[in-house]
């Protein structure tokens, strides 16, 4: 069995069971804990998908108008892997900025100023946390907690 979250209140839950001739996949879409819809696709063979059950929530997804189509591509990208990519992506070009640091900057305090101004513009509020002793922290343990930083990927 396996839990996909959509929201705090809605999921959707994939089991794989045996069949007499072959496998099926089933998807229940919860709400608030109570089954909304559920439907199953039959195999007889090995399927190909990009991710387990994505066949079956597809269908499950086609055949509910409780979610908006908006709710419905948004969950498929993430639980695909789209997002992933795409904040790979996004982290890819910051990296690539940041890393011009090196080359245009002299000292380490400036090389790490850059470093922390870049990451600060490409992610603003979307995980970055710089602690409030960050003034008293040497350059030696800014630089590698940038290049952590910068090392990241979803």
């Amino acid at each position: 069995m396996q839990i996909f979250r959509i929201n705090k209140s809605s999921s959707i839950v994939c089991e794989w069971k045996k069949t007499r001739s072959a496998f099926k996949h089933t998807a229940k879409l919860l709400i608030n804990g109570y089954v909304e819809t559920e439907t199953k696709i039959c195999y007889s063979n090995r399927t190909w998908e990009s991710f387990e059950f994505e066949s079956v929530i597809k269908k499950l997804l086609d055949n509910t108008d409780i979610l908006t189509t908006a709710q419905k591509t948004r969950f498929l990208n993430k639980i695909s892997g789209k997002s992933k990519e795409r904040v790979n992506k996004e982290l890819g070009t910051i990296k690539a900025i940041a890393s011009l640091g090196e080359v245009l900057c002299n000292t380490k305090k400036e090389k790490n100023d850059w470093k922390k101004r870049i990451l600060k513009a490409g992610l603003g509020n979307k995980g970055l946390i710089i602690p409030d002793n960050w003034g008293e922290l040497s350059e030696n343990e800014k630089e590698k907690r940038l290049n952590g930083a910068l090392s990241v990927s979803v």
